[in-house]
């Protein structure tokens, strides 16, 4: 959504948000042309309806991050999938540990799929009696298992 001045017929430039405190939000904008300024004042629900679409009043300034609103709007525990028993090894077996450097790249997995791709990992690792998963083994998984693309 643009405003236009109606004079100018040129795109108003956004000024400054203000947080009353209230549960309300106002924008300010101006004609780069004219100087002519507007205001926009939103009541609490249209607030919340603009916090809950992640709709940033007055652009960004930061550059935007892949599935920003999915990271941002689902929430996972890491370990979600952990305490769910391998179906590939028998009763006594050991989850393979995992090295700095795979726990690193697993960290930059969405939160929301991490336990699965956890999962995916230690069991490719348990069926092949490895002891520690590596950056190494990852590739090796993704490789075997047609992740490549993932």
């Amino acid at each position: 959504m643009k405003f236009l001045c109606i004079d100018c017929d040129t795109q108003m430039a956004f000024e400054e948000r203000q947080l009353p405190g209230d549960g309300t939000f106002a924008a300010s904008f101006a004609c780069p042309s004219c100087g002519r300024r507007i205001a926009m004042l939103a009541n609490e629900m249209e607030t919340q309806l603009v916090n809950a679409m992640d709709v940033r009043i007055g652009g960004r300034t930061l550059r935007e991050e892949p599935m920003e609103l999915i990271r941002t709007s689902v929430s996972g525990r890491a370990d979600a999938l952990d305490d769910i028993p391998s179906t590939a090894g028998g009763a006594g077996r050991v989850r393979a540990a995992w090295s700095r450097e795979s726990e690193e790249r697993l960290a930059r997995v969405p939160g929301f799929v991490r336990g699965m791709v956890k999962k995916i990992y230690a069991d490719y690792a348990e069926e092949r009696g490895i002891v520690q998963i590596t950056p190494e083994v990852m590739d090796r998984a993704r490789s075997e298992l047609g992740l490549e693309g993932m």
